[in-house]
């Protein structure tokens, strides 16, 4: 049975359809003002994929800030419970999920059969957020790619606060300052460091157990992923295509509500 799963957040739409487990078409959109348009044109393009039409499709979920939005889905759920039932899908022992979107972020402990044992969330200030990561790269005045890359190329970490956006852009800027100026990898892995330290302390409020996955957009950020692992003291499990997979679980909620 085919079935979609709609992700709706707050910068982009995603969408995913599926087949007996297999992905059969997959978009990423920008999110625009008008959701379900965004919704319904990454949606088309999707089937378009798949060779499929919408009237082929046996469920829709739709899960994300946007949910509720989404006139035409025959379902809604939660971000946290997509992101449970997506990443038990493609990888089964993990345990700890840190999904850091644009502009949130949170920590999940699942069980072995993908349901959330418990979470934690963080909404208020954007150090622990993708959009933390891109206005550093602006400060630092190149591509969030190559400050990614650039916060690899060594093991340490220049002082950057864990606490407030505005307080680690003011030091940024104090270590470019410096005679002589702190090596720009340097603070570079010292914002992808602050960013870590963060999550990590969310993580250990509920309790960091088993494998552990990074998930949501940030998922592509080699830097943000190396320095998770060294904060938490384990491999970080990184899906091929990380911000899929809530859009992946509510296709198959969409499944397992048939």
């Amino acid at each position: 049975m085919a079935v979609a799963g709609i992700d709706v957040g707050s910068l982009t739409t995603k969408v995913v359809v599926m087949d007996n487990g297999n992905i059969l078409g997959k978009v990423v959109d920008l999110s625009s003002e008008e959701v379900e348009i965004s919704a319904k044109r990454a949606l088309e393009e999707a089937l378009k994929q798949a060779g499929l039409k919408k009237e082929d499709l046996t469920g829709i979920v739709a899960t994300g800030a946007g949910r509720k939005s989404i006139s035409f889905a025959t379902g809604q759920k939660t971000t946290m419970s997509c992101l449970a039932k997506g990443i038990n899908l493609l990888q089964p022992s993990v345990r700890t999920l840190f999904d850091v979107g644009a502009e949130t972020s949170s920590v999940l402990r699942l069980s072995p059969k993908g349901l959330v044992e418990d979470s934690v969330g963080h909404d208020r200030c954007a150090s622990g957020t993708g959009v933390f990561l891109q206005s550093m790269s602006k400060l630092m005045m190149m591509s969030l790619e190559d400050f990614a890359k650039l916060s690899t190329t060594t093991d340490n970490r220049a002082e950057v606060s864990t606490m407030c956006a505005i307080f680690a852009e003011q030091e940024v800027i104090s270590h470019v300052h410096r005679v002589p100026p702190t090596p720009k990898n340097e603070i570079a892995a010292g914002i992808h460091g602050s960013m870590a330290v963060r999550l990590t302390g969310l993580g250990k409020r509920i309790g960091i157990k088993g494998d552990a996955a990074l998930t949501g957009g940030v998922g592509r950020n080699v830097g943000f992923a190396k320095a998770l692992g060294e904060e938490i003291k384990m491999s970080v499990i990184v899906p091929d295509e990380p911000e899929l997979v809530a859009a992946i679980g509510a296709a198959r909620a969409a499944l397992d509500n048939k």
